[in-house]
């Protein structure tokens, strides 16, 4: 049975990715810190037949990271899907120390040790999945410490990627454009969600690149709107 581990797996994109990967053959190790969401998780998954494990950790600060770790144990996954991120959206001058160090500890920190930690075990054509954003490519304002998270994972993941050729590990970074997701219920503004991405057009993204032959990367994946730019 091959083993996935989803972070952020609570909703939005990673509920989507969990329920498009649910299959008999496969363990979805969940994470997540909304216990109550969380389970909701599970209970999509296993409706398709999916089997899961619930892992709740916080991922901001470096004892989550460990006990996640820990709870996953030895055994090799073979995907490793980098989900769960922060977004702080204000203008620059009003960043917390705080709120900088949860946004970098979420989006750099954790990917990067879990990528250190799980890539070294997991076989040839196994594929580490980071959903990163067109943040990555693009500055909005009010948007400082998330688009320069994102920048960050872009650059670790990418140069990762070169280290793991030769244990055919494959590193796939994934830059949505907006996506409609909870995360927006906590920012200001009038945003039209109605022309966002959706949650279900990430996933399959996902589950289209890492199906292909083992010997096959899709590098990098930019999803956008016909409607164009917000």
């Amino acid at each position: 049975m091959k083993r996935y581990l989803i972070t952020g797996a609570s909703r939005g994109i990673g509920r989507a990715i969990a329920t498009k990967l649910a299959s008999p053959e496969v363990m979805l190790l969940l994470h997540g810190r909304d216990t109550i969401a969380l389970a909701e998780t599970c209970r999509a998954v296993e409706k398709s037949g999916g089997k899961t494990a619930k892992l709740i950790h916080d991922l901001a600060n470096f004892r989550g990271i460990d006990e996640l770790v820990a709870e996953v144990g030895h055994k090799p996954i073979d995907l490793l899907v980098n989900n769960a991120g922060i977004a702080v959206v204000k203008p620059f001058a009003e960043i917390t120390r705080q709120e900088w160090e949860q946004t970098i500890g979420v989006n750099v920190t954790a990917p990067f040790f879990l990528i250190q930690h799980f890539a070294p075990r997991m076989p040839p054509g196994s594929s580490i999945v980071n959903i990163l954003s067109i943040a990555a490519k693009t500055a909005y304002p009010n948007w400082s410490a998330y688009c320069g998270s994102k920048v960050a994972l872009e650059g670790l993941s990418t140069a990762i990627r070169e280290e793991l050729r030769s244990r055919k590990v494959r590193m796939l970074n994934i830059y949505p454009a907006a996506t409609d997701t909870d995360i927006w219920n906590a920012v200001t503004g009038e945003w039209p969600r109605e022309q966002m991405m959706s949650a279900v057009d990430v996933a399959d993204a996902v589950a289209f690149a890492i199906n292909q032959p083992p010997a096959v990367i899709i590098e990098n994946i930019t999803l956008s709107n016909t409607a164009g730019a917000l």
